[in-house]
C-alpha cells in the first residue's frame, strides 16, 4: 500500500468526513451543517436549524468514543465542539448518535477510524460534586442541593422571572412572558390548595420564597418555607421584609425531616423538591408529610416524573453535572407509595408542555446574558446550563419525561370537605 504524503491535519479531515458519512448516511433530518476546524463543511441545507462546530482534529474522537450523554456533554462543555443556532434541535442529532445501533463490523471499522484521530490532551477541571456519606442521608442531601442552588443568586437572577420561581410555569394562553406565566402558576397552586385566610401553609423546598410570599400576600395564609440553601433563604427573607410580611411569612434553612409539628399544617405544598428525594426514600417523604398535615388537609406535590417506557442508554449528564443524586420515578410509582401512606388522590394534572415552554424561556434568557453568566460563573458552567436547559426542553417536548401536579387529601373518616368540582380553581383565571 502506498503511503501518500498527506499531512496529519488533512488525514484527520478525511477521517472525520468518512466517519460522518458512515454515521449519518441514514439520518432522516439533514437540517444542519457541521463545520470542521479546517474550514471544510459537511452538509448543505439551505436554512440549517443549527451548526455543529468541530474545534480541533480530535473533536469527533472525544465525542464518539463510548458515545453517551456524558461523553457528548463533556465534549461540549469543555469546548471540543460548539453549537450555533437552535441548541434544542441539536439534541435530536445527539440522541441519534447515542441510540443508533450499527452492525458489529461497521462499529469496529468506525472505532478504528476514530482511534486514528489525534487524542486531544488538555487538563479538565472536574465540575461535578464531591458528595459524602450514605445516599440521601441528611448530610449528603444538603451537599447535593447546595451544589446546585448555591451556585449564585446573581446567576439565577439573569434568567429566572422577577420572583425567581425555579419550576414549571403555567401558560393559560401560550403567549405569556415568563413573569406572567410564573405568576399564573403561583396563583394556580394556591387555588388548587384552596388556601384561605389564616391557613397554615408549609412549602417544602421553598427556593427563593416566591410561593410563600404569594400565598401570604394574596391569600392571607400563614406560610412557612424550608430550604437547604443559605443563599436562597437570605434572599427570601430580604424579600419578605421588603414586602412587610414578616408576621405571615417565614423561611428557614431546614431539612423537612427535622420539622416535628404533628398535624400543624392545614395545607402542604412541594414544588420541584420531590425530584431530590430518591425512590427508596419516597415512603419516608410521604409518611412525614402525612404526619405534619392535619386531618382533612390537602397536600399538593408538583414534580417531574420519568417515563414508564423510555430507557436512557448510558449514564446521565444531568445526574453528574446538574442534579446529583436526583431520582425520577414514573407517576404510577409516586401514587402507589403515597396511597400506601394513607393519602387519597383527588386530582392529577400533567403540565409537560408547560415545562417545555418554561425551559425555552429560560434558555433564551440565559443565552442573551452570556457575558454576564460567564463573568458570574465561568464559560464551562454557562455551557453546562445551556445544554441542561435545552436538553430538558427537548426531553419534555418528546415525552421522555413529564411533570405532574398531584393533589392528595388526608381524609377525615372518608370526609375530605372538598367541593364536588374544580370550578373554583378557574374562577380567578385569566
Amino acid at each position: 500500500m502506498s503511503n501518500l504524503a498527506i499531512s496529519p491535519r488533512d488525514s484527520s479531515v478525511e477521517i472525520t468526513l468518512e466517519v460522518l458519512d458512515a454515521l449519518l448516511g441514514e439520518y432522516p433530518r439533514r437540517d444542519f451543517v457541521i463545520h470542521l476546524w479546517s474550514g471544510d463543511i459537511w452538509g448543505t441545507p439551505e436554512n440549517p436549524r443549527f451548526a455543529l462546530l468541530l474545534k480541533h482534529p480530535g473533536s469527533l474522537r472525544r465525542m464518539l468514543q463510548g458515545a453517551n450523554q456524558v461523553t457528548l456533554g463533556e465534549a461540549y462543555i469543555y469546548d471540543d465542539f460548539d453549537v450555533e443556532g437552535d441548541v434544542e434541535a441539536a439534541f435530536e442529532f445527539g440522541d441519534y448518535l447515542v441510540q443508533h445501533e450499527l452492525e458489529l463490523t461497521e462499529r469496529l471499522r468506525l472505532a478504528g477510524l476514530l482511534l486514528r484521530l489525534p487524542h486531544h490532551h488538555e487538563d479538565k477541571h472536574e465540575l461535578g460534586p464531591h458528595l459524602h456519606g450514605r445516599l440521601h442521608s441528611k448530610r449528603r442531601d444538603r451537599e447535593a442541593v447546595t451544589f446546585h442552588y448555591n451556585l449564585s443568586n446573581d446567576f439565577y437572577q439573569l434568567w429566572l422571572d422577577r420572583r425567581m420561581v425555579y419550576s414549571c410555569a403555567y401558560f393559560e394562553r401560550g403567549d405569556e412572558d415568563i413573569d406572567t406565566a410564573q405568576a399564573n402558576k403561583l396563583d394556580y397552586l394556591c387555588r388548587k390548595l384552596r388556601l384561605r385566610a389564616g391557613d397554615r401553609l408549609l412549602d417544602v423546598g421553598c427556593g427563593w420564597g416566591g410561593l410563600v410570599l404569594h400565598a401570604a400576600q394574596h391569600f392571607g395564609a400563614r406560610a412557612l418555607g424550608v430550604t437547604l440553601s443559605h443563599p436562597q433563604a437570605e434572599l427570601a427573607r430580604q424579600r419578605i421584609r421588603e414586602a412587610g410580611l414578616e408576621d405571615r411569612c417565614e423561611v428557614q434553612v431546614r431539612d423537612y425531616r427535622d420539622i416535628d409539628e404533628p398535624e400543624s399544617f392545614d395545607k402542604i405544598v412541594s414544588v420541584g423538591m420531590f425530584e431530590h428525594v430518591g425512590e427508596s426514600h419516597l415512603p419516608e417523604y410521604f409518611e412525614h408529610v402525612w404526619k405534619l398535615l392535619r386531618t382533612g388537609g390537602v397536600f399538593l406535590n408538583h414534580g417531574i416524573a420519568a417515563s414508564a417506557i423510555f430507557r436512557r442508554k448510558g449514564p446521565s449528564f444531568i445526574d453528574k453535572y446538574v442534579f446529583p443524586d436526583g431520582g425520577l420515578v414514573p407517576i404510577g410509582t409516586t401514587i402507589r407509595i403515597a396511597e400506601a401512606c394513607g393519602f387519597e388522590v383527588r386530582d392529577l394534572e400533567s403540565l409537560r408542555e408547560h415545562y417545555a415552554r418554561t425551559l425555552r424561556h429560560w434558555a433564551r434568557r440565559l443565552e442573551s446574558r452570556y457575558e454576564d453568566a460567564k463573568r458570574i460563573t465561568s464559560e464551562t458552567v454557562y455551557r453546562i446550563w445551556r445544554i441542561y436547559m435545552a436538553g430538558s426542553a427537548w426531553a419534555f417536548a418528546k415525552g421522555r419525561v413529564s411533570i405532574y401536579q398531584v393533589l392528595f387529601s388526608k381524609p377525615d373518616h372518608g370526609e375530605t370537605h372538598l367541593p364536588l368540582t374544580r370550578a373554583d380553581w378557574y374562577e380567578s383565571s385569566g
